[in-house]
């Protein structure tokens, strides 16, 4: 996914941070990379708030300083240590702040990060937010501190997030943690562990918390929530030890999702990010059935060539993926289809990257997240596989990715021309003071002349023009949502 940091985020929004007034110590927390460390951060500042901190937007008066952090790519890491650069030269001024490493990056270095970053006073990995409170105390004792150790079991589904730079509208609901899939290009079970889900109740209760305080829409996240599977606890792959009772009462994630949709008519619902092997027919069925359930599906592919897919230990093939692909469209004719690419895997020849335009054409995605390969230390690529394509050809063929997804991405833009769509109003738009901007349920921006309508509103939209990114209409009233 697309790296985004907070403060990012946050333009053009309308901000609600939760404070306590009790609360003397003040928090600044950036988040880099994908969607569930911005939902970490979240559960980071709960935990901190109920220890005496209350968050803030400007770095120089932090007490506390947190940069929650990724390491798909070596291009993340190195945004993280410029911003690392930056956080020293306000300690230097403001010597008594003090400064962690949350997330992936600290759970892949480690104490490394102690030894080279002089300025880091804390590593925390995503399973050790809970010890943050005893780590700071190492720290406020003149002590280096660092936790980093992978749970089996940690979901913080005892945990009512923080809403971080929230809009009140739309939020990101955590259903599970970790990754089994162990494609060779990831790093994401070295830093996250395991598969592991949360129980399905903690998951509807915080939604209902959320109806309640006027959201709009939720985002059930996970890095695969497909695999979500829950029968009392443990891992996934302890399922098949399972008594006979716990597996006749298992929720997976097809119920799971009917669940939310029922108890939550009112409420649209997102999910994210789903694996290709792990997308059954019946979770399409489910997509299809609900209207509240947005008609969107990201199903990252990585590449379109059967060779390089079974380099990437990806657990499906080209053709098992077109079949899916060709599935969604029966089922869920008006779903809209975005991808992740990678250009330059090792080995990758030039029929590869072939294979992957051709792919593309098929699919013709409304949008996707592309970049080139970046050799992860640790993963089995990194270990066994020479990084043995050129920058230079990377760099090609990753813009003839880019231009191609460009020209689908028009085609897909161009066929809302003349229908009406529903979208949830979520911002004023960054380009004009006198429009709204929002998302219809394909997850496509639209923006609109604002009239009489507010922000949280669920508007019919007529679209009349297009971008590439945006739809452009004109309202034509409230949704049957509101």
């Amino acid at each position: 996914m697309m790296e985004k940091t907070i403060e990012e985020s946050k333009q053009g929004e309308s901000l609600v941070l939760e404070q306590k007034a009790e609360n003397k110590k003040k928090l600044y927390i950036e988040s880099y990379g994908c969607a569930m460390n911005f939902s970490d951060s979240e559960i980071v500042a709960s935990i901190l708030m109920n220890n005496g901190y209350n968050t803030t937007q400007t770095l120089e008066e932090a007490d506390l300083v947190l940069v929650n952090t990724c390491s798909i790519r070596d291009k993340a890491e190195q945004t993280i240590r410029k911003r690392l650069e930056k956080y020293n030269a306000v300690k230097r001024i403001n010597p008594k702040m003090k400064v962690g490493v949350l997330g992936c990056m600290a759970e892949r270095l480690k104490d490394k990060f102690l030894e080279e970053e002089k300025i880091v006073d804390l590593v925390v990995g995503p399973d050790a937010y809970k010890d943050l409170p005893n780590l700071l105390n190492e720290v406020e004792e003149g002590r280096d501190a660092i936790n980093v150790i992978l749970s089996k079991e940690e979901t913080y589904g005892d945990i009512s997030p923080v809403r971080l730079m929230s809009n009140g509208i739309t939020a990101l609901v955590s259903i599970t943690r970790g990754c089994d899939n162990m494609c060779t290009f990831c790093v994401v079970p070295f830093t996250r562990g395991r598969e592991r889900s949360r129980e399905p109740q903690s998951i509807l209760s915080e939604i209902q918390d959320l109806w309640d305080k006027g959201f709009k829409e939720i985002t059930l996240l996970g890095q695969n929530v497909d695999s979500y599977l829950w029968y009392g606890g443990g891992l996934k792959k302890d399922f098949v030890n399972a008594s006979e009772m716990q597996k006749a009462t298992a929720v997976d994630f097809d119920q799971l999702l009917e669940m939310v949709a029922v108890a939550f008519p009112k409420m649209r619902i997102r999910f994210s990010t789903s694996n290709p092997q792990d997308m059954h027919e019946s979770i399409l069925h489910i997509i299809a059935k609900y209207d509240n359930v947005c008609k969107h599906i990201h199903l990252p592919v990585q590449s379109g060539s059967n060779r390089i897919l079974k380099e990437m230990n990806r657990l499906h093939t080209r053709e098992e993926y077109m079949a899916l692909i060709d599935k969604i469209r029966a089922i869920i004719p008006d779903c809209s289809i975005s991808q992740d690419m990678i250009a330059g895997f090792p080995t990758e020849t030039e029929q590869d990257h072939q294979d992957t335009l051709s792919l593309m054409e098929y699919v013709k995605y409304n949008f996707g997240y592309m970049y080139l390969y970046s050799e992860r230390p640790g993963t089995l690529a990194g270990r066994k596989m020479k990084d043995d394509v050129s920058e230079e050809i990377k760099a090609r063929r990753l813009q003839e990715i880019v231009d191609l997804q460009q020209k689908h991405s028009w085609f897909r833009s161009e066929e809302f021309i003349g229908k009406t769509v529903e979208v949830l109003i979520e911002k004023v738009s960054k380009k004009s003071e006198s429009e709204f901007s929002g998302r219809n349920s394909q997850n496509i921006t639209v923006v609109f002349p604002k009239e009489n309508y507010k922000i949280g509103d669920f508007v019919n939209v007529k679209i009349v023009s297009c971008t590439s990114g945006t739809l452009k209409g004109e309202a034509v009233g409230l949704s049957g949502m509101n």
